[in-house]
This record gives C-alpha cells, sequence and structure tokens, in this order.
C-alpha cells in the first residue's frame, strides 16, 4: 500500500464546491468590476464548501461516495455584499445572512469527510462566499449593486489541475 506521503502515488488537488450554472456564473462576473486586485477568471468563479489539497487517486472514490451521499437541499443564495480577507488579500461577494440550509449542508459534509479520514483544511468558521479577485490591496468600496440570485440545485467536486490552472468539475450531486 503506498502512503499518501509517497511520491509515487497520484495526486490530484480537490476540493468540494457549489458550481453556478451558466446565468448565474455570468451574473457573478458582472461584480467583477466591483473589486481591485487580480481578477478570478469567470470560468472559475465558485463556491467552496471544503478544501481537499492534493489527495490521493486512490481514495476518489471514497469522496465520489460522500458527495453521492450529500442531501443538497435547493436553496436560494442571495449574493448581496462584498468583504474583504486581509490577510490573504482576498475580495469576495458572498451572503449577508447565508441561509441555515447552506450552513448545514457544509457541516454535513465536514463531518462525512473528517469520518472518513479527510482533513479538510478550514481558516476558522465555514464563511461562505465567492473569490472575485486575489492580490487586493484594499477591501471593496461600500457600493450598491443589484444582489445576484443564485438557486443552488447541486454540489461538485472539483480539480484544481495545476498543469493549466483550470478547475474542472469531476461530478455533481445530484
Amino acid at each position: 500500500m503506498i502512503s499518501n506521503d509517497s511520491p509515487a502515488a497520484v495526486k490530484r488537488k480537490l476540493f468540494f464546491a457549489l458550481w453556478p450554472d451558466p446565468a448565474t456564473r455570468a451574473a457573478l462576473a458582472s461584480l467583477l468590476p466591483l473589486v481591485q486586485g487580480r481578477h478570478i477568471p469567470p470560468a472559475k468563479l465558485h463556491l467552496t464548501l471544503a478544501f481537499l489539497g492534493q489527495q490521493e487517486e486512490s481514495r476518489l472514490p471514497i469522496l465520489l461516495e460522500i458527495l453521492r451521499c450529500l442531501p443538497v437541499p435547493a436553496m436560494r443564495l442571495q449574493i448581496d455584499c462584498l468583504g474583504y480577507f486581509a490577510r490573504p488579500h482576498i475580495a469576495w461577494a458572498g451572503m449577508a445572512q447565508p441561509p441555515e440550509a447552506l450552513l448545514d449542508m457544509q457541516a454535513q459534509l465536514m463531518a462525512a469527510l473528517t469520518a472518513a479520514g479527510f482533513d479538510p483544511a478550514t481558516h476558522g468558521a465555514f464563511k461562505p462566499h465567492i473569490t472575485l479577485a486575489r492580490e487586493a490591496k484594499q477591501a471593496p468600496a461600500e457600493t450598491a449593486f443589484a444582489p445576484v440570485s443564485w438557486n443552488v440545485a447541486q454540489v461538485a467536486l472539483v480539480e484544481s489541475v495545476m498543469a493549466t490552472g483550470d478547475y474542472v468539475p469531476i461530478a455533481f450531486n445530484p
């Protein structure tokens, strides 16, 4: 058996995310001009639920089963505020009041990952957001904008492909 630290193990950089449909993605992309910094390409806009980092490919079936079993309630997110994480210099869009269904689903995902032996990266309490720009030198100005309504219907297991920098969904639930 190859250990997780073995250089011979094939690894993939993975995360679970809410993945927007094309119309929502376009609406989220319309928020990019409201922030400064290195803008995230529209094709990469998403809301991370759990970041797993480098994982052995052999563990992918366990992650796919966690995704398959995760209850994903239909919910509407109202992306209605901008924010800033000072230490990593990230400008983001989020919700003044995240729905309980989102918080509960993310907690269930974290519990399932922990029970299966995964150690998802956390940076304190879950703060649902969509990263709009990295290397942002300052917080976004308080700007009024029309909220983006996002009808969430699925969660994705996504790979961050190192060679291309693309985010590629591997599977969706449902």
